[in-house]
């Protein structure tokens, strides 16, 4: 853990990637705020819209400030995702729960950044293979979700399901989720699926309208392997999305496989908060009658976490 950039040697400058909604009046006018302090602290800039192409190869930065809600910070991941340097997301979405700060707190929080007060949170990504009948692979992967869905609206997909080359069962549906804990809370929470704390290194596994009698959400530990194949007699093909962004079609006999990947996202974290803080705080939950010590998001981390 620690936030000072691993990049360079002392008195070498910074750079730091600033991933920008460019569509909303009020994210240029936080993305000025957000430049003004990394000048202040003496670290370059560089500014990349949300629907830009990703750059090849990714430049080489020891930070990242994203102004927008959770797919702003999908793609910002998408962007830097191997870099090894840590994410901020200030939120200017909705509920924006993949973020650490909220628009009041922009020039406080990349200040904070630039200091080094804060610390990292490795999130969990996965890795995608789909084999297609005709021998070629597509490969992906997702800090959210990767979802296998229908292409066809009046049409459901027959699959089989295995866990670690084992099978499971077949049925069909409209879709299936494979989740990671910080993607929970997202798509495979909508479908039914359970929120699960982001220290819970696992994969979340949601069938979508599944006609079967046994076609509820499991948790598979880290080092198991789900595959999903779609069968031949399947009435059509369906299409695989990595964070709902990148897309992979999916042919009738294809055979998908989902697996931890060794690869994670460093999300920057300015709250010693723990999660339950958070999701009542995103979630807007009642808590009424609870009379034990509240947490608050705002807390600053004591000076041995900092940095």
């Amino acid at each position: 853990m620690g936030g000072a950039a691993d990049r360079g040697g002392a008195g070498m400058r910074r750079t730091a990637l600033v991933v920008v909604h460019l569509g909303r009046a009020e994210a240029r006018q936080a993305m000025d705020e957000v430049l003004a302090e990394l000048a202040r602290a003496d670290v370059d800039a560089l500014v990349a819209g949300d629907d830009e192409p990703a750059p090849d190869p990714v430049p080489a930065v020891d930070l990242v400030i994203v102004l927008g809600g959770d797919g702003t910070i999908l793609r910002a991941a998408e962007l830097t995702r191997g870099t090894g340097a840590p994410l901020l997301g200030i939120n200017l979405g909705h509920v924006g729960f993949l973020a650490e700060a909220e628009r009041d707190d922009v020039v406080s929080s990349v200040r904070r950044l630039t200091s080094g007060a804060f610390t990292i949170e490795a999130r969990t990504t996965v890795d995608v293979r789909v084999h297609a009948p005709d021998g070629s692979v597509s490969t992906g992967w997702a800090l959210n979700e990767v979802a296998l869905e229908k292409v066809e609206r009046a049409r459901m997909i027959e699959v089989v399901v295995a866990v670690d080359e084992r099978p499971l069962s077949s049925f069909g549906c409209d879709g299936i989720i494979v989740a990671t804990s910080t993607g929970s809370t997202a798509h495979a929470f909508s479908a039914g699926g359970p929120v699960v704390w982001p220290d819970v290194d696992g994969m979340i596994v949601v069938p979508v309208s599944a006609h079967a009698l046994f076609a509820r959400p499991l948790v598979l530990g880290p080092r198991s392997v789900l595959a999903v194949e779609l069968l031949e007699e399947s009435a059509a093909g369906g299409a695989l999305t990595c964070d709902g962004r990148r897309r992979i079609e999916v042919p009738r006999g294809s055979r998908v496989e989902v697996r931890r990947s060794p690869v994670p996202v460093r999300m920057a974290r300015l709250s010693p908060a723990p999660f339950t803080t958070r999701l009542v705080h995103k979630f807007g939950l009642p808590v009424e009658g609870w009379r034990g010590r509240p947490v608050t998001l705002r807390s600053a981390p004591r000076p041995e976490e900092a940095g």
